[in-house]
């Protein structure tokens, strides 16, 4: 199963941005998207697909949040 996850762009270098998704930072592909530092995008297979605002970002990232500390609990 792929998920598609929002994450924060920490820096960009060429098409390769470095991104935060709540905590964990990594590397993606910004190449399908226009999108600057601060900015919010949802990335999937390594890939941003496209941007999204940071409220929506920030409300997703805590349900996955709330749902990981669930299922640690079950």
């Amino acid at each position: 199963m792929c998920l598609a996850m929002p994450a924060k762009i920490l820096s960009i270098n060429g098409d390769e941005a470095e991104v935060d998704f709540g905590g964990a930072i990594r590397k993606t592909n910004l190449s399908m998207v226009e999108a600057k530092v601060g900015e919010y995008v949802i990335i999937h297979a390594g890939f941003a697909i496209q941007k999204v605002d940071e409220e929506e970002a920030r409300e997703t990232l805590a349900l996955w949040n709330e749902f990981l500390e669930s299922s640690e609990e079950a």
